[in-house]
């Protein structure tokens, strides 16, 4: 048998029967269809008393319409509704499973009560109170939700609690978006006096419309909106909002300069459309329209530039953002067409004309009320700005939509009985179109424009990470170099990505994403958390080329704060434990039996896994910091504390993410740790050394347990201390000693030359002899 097919045989494979199981599970996932339950009020009304949503309510009604929604009395009296927010609006949280509310709402909008009634987040159930993510919704209460459907404000913004920011964002935005939804389905409009409900109407933009016009008509009757300022106006506002460096900085001296003059006009509308643009210019832009998509035109000249430089920069326009519905969003170099001049008789020169093609992404309606709301920037202290807010309203004219009146939904009765009843269906319904439940922009679109910074910082230490990698020989020949650059990357790992960004991966992030495969995968719900979703990336694409080592030895928080302390011990003299090979051989494959089991508890329950992952200390010592109960905080420090003694050994023997990255890692392309024929026979120098025990005493490095910290191949360029490595030094300064003149006994005489080619010198080294 040859020493690799020896070492191969030692080093435990994935077995047979786990591969042909996991295959066969894969197999399976395309049979599964994915569980959808809507309109589950009725079950979960159960589990709430009518007074938590309302003071003195007594009872429920009988649930009504589709999604459903069930008056909540008091006697005779109508207090208000309840809902389920995730009847009408994704509430996909962090474990991948819904959090259902029951909420509260009067007919004037406004919300009154909630109750959390059923959820599946692992930050809650153990970790961070209940209370305390509950607490953090307190923003929504007696909040008007008519203003917000009307987009007369922003949706309201509830508190974060650190360590559970995706599942309080979730919920919050879940039951702001239904009340939305129900609002605008006009189930509401019920008078307390009366109990009659309001009329309403429907506006659709009547594109048969398509005569031209010229610019003084479309201003003079509202289908060009305008702001115009003046410096002074804006300076004076400034100051009136307390902010007088920036009051004091104008962008010209004269307080009677034109400021901005902005204009606004939907050049989709195919009047407006072909007035400013032209016929050509208008077919053109209509043939890129998708279905009911809008296209503005907003023009601006003055001193101030509504375009701004930061689009340039990142691709996005950041002083413009358009408004409607409580909803917003902004324009990106890609949605922007520069236009030099526009088309219609009588229009004046302007500095800047762009072309706007709203994202499909976002809910707009051109028939409905809209704001483009202009930040003005002026610099304040040091490298501060000062922003003042200015919105220009739009409200496109009657005379190109068509109005239809929908008569009033007959009034809800006070039932009889207080039983809550099966939702009812059939032609009394009220269907949500899709178009409805997508209102808005997506919440994980709102995480990733928040996080533009923390996202930004993520790539580019993912990119230096990259090229450690790709030039590590040249970084370990430097090996004092080599380690400032480690340490240092484990420190920002540790405290920026760790206990700043919370972006410490999990194996619940594993069991999640197995179970949505199951139940229904969503994308939305992934995205949502966008320092993981790229971890997560980087990680997939890591195992390709180096398997699990990139995480586990340069990215897990977790791991960086093990190390970081083992360092700490080493320098103050800790005395170090090496385990044996034999026992540590058999002690590594818990983690993957660990990791077995928590997999095959998520089959069954993954709530429960997920209880059980607690076996993971990262959630205590990263994301929570140790403020928590003390068993937890006892087991993170013991876990820590053995690592003191023996370098890494939560990660060697017991963390079951590592067990879970092992086993795809094994389809790497390429081997980058580099070995000679003599590594482990006879020479035992890496194996002694490595700080995990990843190298086989025959010299074999089992990349399963192998973290990536390159000691390794610091040793393999180290002519000093790698055995082959000196024998080849000393071999390279025996010839150089050889070929060197001042060493040689066979050195040629030196000899002088005459003007006509005969030697005059002496040979050996005597003096020579003037000519």
């Amino acid at each position: 048998m040859t020493k690799s097919a020896t070492l191969q045989h030692r080093i435990p494979s994935l077995p047979a029967w786990f591969a042909i199981l996991v295959i066969a599970f894969i197999a399976a996932l395309s049979f599964a269809s994915p569980g959808h339950a809507a309109g589950q009020l009725a079950t979960y009304l159960e589990k709430v008393e009518p007074s938590e949503l309302f003071d003195g309510a007594d009872r429920f009604g009988e649930l009504s319409g589709d999604p459903p929604i069930a008056p909540v009395m008091r006697g005779d009296e109508l207090l208000g509704y309840a809902y389920l927010n995730s009847d009408f609006s994704s509430s996909i949280g962090y474990s991948g499973k819904p959090i259902h509310i029951v909420v509260g709402i009067d007919p004037k909008g406004v919300i009154r009560g909630f109750k959390l009634v059923d959820h599946k987040e692992p930050i809650v159930l153990i970790g961070i109170p209940e209370e305390k993510v509950v607490a953090s919704m307190n923003a929504l209460i007696d909040k008007d939700m008519g203003r917000v459907a009307s987009g007369a404000e922003r949706p309201p913004q509830v508190d974060i609690v650190s360590g559970a920011t995706v599942t309080v964002l979730v919920m919050g935005d879940s039951v702001s978006r239904a009340a939305v939804q129900l609002i605008r389905s006009n189930r509401l409009g019920v008078d307390l006096a009366t109990g009659v409900a309001a009329a309403t109407e429907t506006r659709k933009l009547d594109l048969s419309k398509t005569e031209t016009s010229d610019w003084q008509t479309l201003l003079g009757d509202g289908s060009v909106r305008s702001l115009r300022m003046t410096v002074g106006e804006v300076s004076e506002a400034f100051r009136q909002a307390g902010q007088t460096i920036a009051a004091d900085k104008p962008e010209t001296k004269t307080p009677g300069d034109r400021f901005i003059d902005l204009y606004l006009a939907p050049v989709s509308v195919p009047t407006i459309g072909r007035t400013l643009l032209g016929d050509a210019a208008y077919d053109r832009l209509a043939s890129r329209l998708k279905p009911g998509q809008t296209a503005l035109l907003v023009a601006g000249d003055g001193a101030y530039s509504f375009k701004g430089s930061g689009y340039v920069r990142g691709g996005i326009f950041d002083r413009i953002e358009l408004l409607q519905n409580g909803q917003g969003v902004r324009f990106r170099d890609r949605d922007h067409t520069r236009l030099p001049a526009l088309a219609a008789d009588g229009a004046p020169r302007l500095r800047e004309i762009a072309l706007f093609v709203v994202p499909a992404e976002f809910a707009f309606d051109v028939t409905q009320p809209f704001e483009l709301q202009m930040l003005v920037q002026r610099s304040a202290q040091g490298r501060d700005k000062s922003i003042l807010p200015y919105n220009l309203s739009y409200i496109l004219p009657d005379r190109y939509v068509t109005i239809e009146q929908i008569p009033a939904p007959a009034a809800v009765p006070a039932p009889a009985t207080a039983a809550p009843a099966a939702p009812a269906t059939g032609a009394g319904s009220d269907q949500l179109t899709d178009q409805q439940i997508a209102d808005g922009q997506p919440l994980w679109m709102r995480m990733w424009d928040m996080n533009r910074i923390n996202i930004g910082i993520t790539i580019a230490a993912l990119i230096v990470l990259t090229a450690i990698f790709f030039f590590q020989d040249w970084l370990v020949k430097r090996p004092i170099l080599f380690a400032w650059v480690r340490r240092g990357y484990l420190l920002f790992t540790l405290v920026w990505l760790g206990w700043y960004a919370n972006a410490q991966l999990s194996v619940v992030n594993v069991l999640t994403f197995v179970n949505s495969l199951i139940t229904g995968f969503n994308w939305e719900f992934f995205l949502s958390a966008p320092l993981i979703f790229i971890l997560w990336a980087a990680v997939a694409a890591g195992l390709l080329f180096w398997g699990r080592g990139p995480f586990c030895g340069w990215l897990c928080p977790f791991g960086a704060l093990q190390e970081l302390t083992n360092n700490l011990a080493q320098w103050l003299k800790v005395p170090q434990v090496r385990l044996p090979w034999g026992l540590h051989e058999r002690l590594w494959p818990i983690k993957y039996m660990i990791f077995l089991g928590l997999f095959g508890l998520s089959l069954y329950s993954l709530a429960l896994a997920e209880m059980f992952s607690e076996v993971e200390p990262f959630k205590t010592a990263i994301v929570l910091k140790f403020a928590r109960e003390w068993p937890f905080v006892i087991f993170a420090l013991t876990m820590l504390s053995a690592g003191l003694f023996i370098e890494r050994f939560y990660c060697r023997y017991l963390c079951p993410l590592g067990a879970a990255l092992a086993i795809p890692g094994r389809i790497r392309m390429f081997e980058w740790l580099k070995r000679y024929p003599e590594c482990g026979s006879p020479c035992q120098r890496c194996a002694k050394e490595c700080p995990v025990q990843s190298i086989h005493p025959e010299g074999q490095i089992n990349v399963n347990e192998c973290i990536y910290c390159m000691h390794c191949q610091e040793l393999y360029h180290d002519d000093h201390r790698c055995p082959h490595m000196i024998q080849v030094r000393l071999k390279r300064e025996k010839f150089m000693a050889l070929s060197s003149p001042a060493t040689r006994g066979d050195i040629p005489p030196k000899v002088a030359v005459t003007h006509n080619g005969a030697p005059i010198g002496k040979a050996d080294g005597a003096s020579e002899q003037p000519a």
